[in-house]
């Protein structure tokens, strides 16, 4: 699965107005519903199922990024949502430090198998230090675009 097959460039925030873990969930969930990937009245719903999941356990993986993800039946094929903070969140991450990237994963509740595939596409991709040095560089929505759709083309980084 490739990063065109499921994250929606409508739904990219270059620069979150969030400062903490639970509302840059909110306003990548929010991108998500305005670009219409959640149906009707979903968007609360979604919000507090992934709140829920990462404080199950911390999706900040390290090194500046996190993937907060949820199996959820208000989607009918997997949606993400990329968010970008020059200032950092505390995603409560592994190594402590500050998220700069965020990949929010929405996947359907009954196809596990797809939502493994977009997970190990975006962790392929986020173990590579140029790919998120790229990522967190990016201003625009085109650039992150751009960055994901050549991350689609030569998988190796």
């Amino acid at each position: 699965m490739k990063f065109a097959d499921f994250v929606c460039f409508d739904a990219v925030i270059t620069e979150l107005k969030a400062a903490d873990r639970n509302n840059a969930i909110k306003e990548l969930v929010s991108a998500l519903d305005n670009a219409r990937k959640l149906g009707k009245n979903n968007r609360e719903d979604v919000i507090k199922a992934v709140i829920k999941r990462e404080r199950e356990a911390s999706t900040g993986m390290g090194r500046g990024v996190a993937v907060p993800h949820v199996k959820h039946p208000a989607v009918k094929k997997v949606v993400a949502a990329v968010g970008l903070s020059s200032k950092g969140i505390d995603f409560s991450a592994l190594d402590k430090q500050p998220v700069y990237s965020v990949i929010l994963v929405i996947s359907p509740a009954n196809d596990p198998e797809k939502h493994l595939l977009a997970m190990e596409n975006v962790f392929k991709h986020l173990q590579h230090e140029r790919f998120r040095k790229f990522l967190r560089q990016c201003r625009l929505p085109e650039q992150v675009e751009d960055l994901l759709r050549e991350a689609d083309d030569n998988p190796s980084w």
